[in-house]
């Protein structure tokens, strides 16, 4: 899958070119999160049996909301990895895996590179985007607003960072924040097996 505009000559009848109008992935990813709550709303009044007019239980919504997004986030960053990293030879390092993570897997959902990788080589790695993509059309009428009303954006690239490093055999724990829009930073925490 390729966001660049195909170069002439290209075959539109290759069953194997597929071309995605950016805008549209664009939309998809700013709907998601009102049709995550739509849905936990929904499956906890026909659960409860109540009425859809009765007020679900705020922070039960928002963890069925958080659970509805990182899932959907993990199974993408799966799929992806499976794909684009098929024909490269084997990744020796976590460290290799991030970076690949930063700057291919990134692009290809979110058309550039992160900003930033920081790392104490302990297994904690920080990303900064200081322009993530579905955080620059978002605005509020106060600041406070903007930052609590960004975070149930920042749930699905959560699970795309865990579903790919879960699919190069890194399990971790994925944190996002935003302080300032349109930036936000991705705290990975490795985990380690226990013997």
């Amino acid at each position: 899958m390729s966001f660049e505009t195909p170069l002439p000559p290209y075959n539109a009848s290759d069953p194997h070119a597929t071309f995605l109008n950016s805008s549209c992935f664009d939309l998809l990813l700013i709907e998601m999160v009102p049709l995550a709550y739509r849905t936990a709303e929904e499956g906890a009044a026909t659960r409860n049996g109540e009425s859809r007019t009765q007020q679900v239980d705020e922070e039960k919504q928002t963890e069925a909301v958080f659970q509805k997004l990182d899932g959907l986030g993990y199974r993408v960053g799966q799929g992806l990895v499976e794909r684009f990293s098929r024909d490269r030879p084997r990744f020796t390092d976590t460290l290799d895996m991030i970076k690949f993570l930063c700057k291919d897997i990134w692009t290809l959902v979110f058309r550039k590179q992160i900003d930033n990788l920081k790392t104490n080589h302990r297994g904690v790695y920080v990303l900064t985007d200081n322009t993530f993509r579905p955080l620059t059309r978002m605005s509020m009428s106060s600041p406070t607003e903007a930052l609590v009303e960004a975070q149930p954006f920042l749930w699905f690239p959560c699970g795309v960072v865990r579903g790919a490093l879960a699919s190069m055999g890194i399990d971790a724990t994925v944190q996002a924040e935003t302080v300032e829009l349109p930036g936000a930073t991705f705290q990975i925490k490795t985990i380690t097996a226990k013997n």
